[in-house]
């Protein structure tokens, strides 16, 4: 189904007010009518995005960052382990290399 860009252009404009609107009366950090028009936010520019490149072939230069929050999992989990890293790590005095000059 092929949808005119400049409807889904409207529906962006409009979702863009929206979530401005909510951003700006926010009652708290996890208010939930922001986090709606959050992904109501990033629908409708998906919408446009997909009706812009069936109708022209062109693309917007913007990204929807995916939520990786699935899990309660700390970002830096992956980084974590009981071995040091910097066992073999030698690091070179500077009047050393200075010397070799």
């Amino acid at each position: 189904m092929s949808t005119d860009p400049r409807v889904s252009l409207d529906a962006l404009v409009s979702a863009l007010q929206e979530h401005f609107a909510a951003a700006t009366n926010k009652r708290g950090e996890d208010d939930p009518t922001l986090e709606h028009t959050y992904y109501a936010l990033a629908d409708a520019f998906e919408g446009y995005e997909d009706a812009l490149y069936d109708a022209t072939g062109e693309v917007t230069p913007l990204d929807i960052f995916e939520d990786e929050d699935d899990d309660d999992d700390d970002d830096f989990d992956d980084y974590e382990d009981d071995e040091d890293d910097f066992d073999g790590l030698v690091i070179e005095d500077e009047s050393d290399s200075e010397e070799d000059d």
